[in-house]
């Protein structure tokens, strides 16, 4: 389980326009991410060197064959 200091806070993209999104906040050293459809699940957890390799590879579209 992700212990943190206080409640994170979730954001969407305004692009957003159905409800069912993916929400990223910061919770000290960690990047977080979630379904905005689970909101009480659990979230996965990036250090800032795995959050950074991430965003390139989706400005990159590395993801969009998956």
């Amino acid at each position: 389980m992700i212990e943190t200091t206080g409640e994170p806070r979730w954001r969407r993209s305004k692009r957003c326009a159905t409800g069912s999104c993916v929400e990223v906040a910061r919770a000290g050293d960690l990047f977080l991410m979630r379904d905005s459809k689970n909101p009480d699940g659990l979230p996965l957890s990036f250090d800032r060197e795995a959050w950074e390799a991430f965003i390139a590879g989706v400005k990159s579209d590395e993801f969009s064959n998956v």
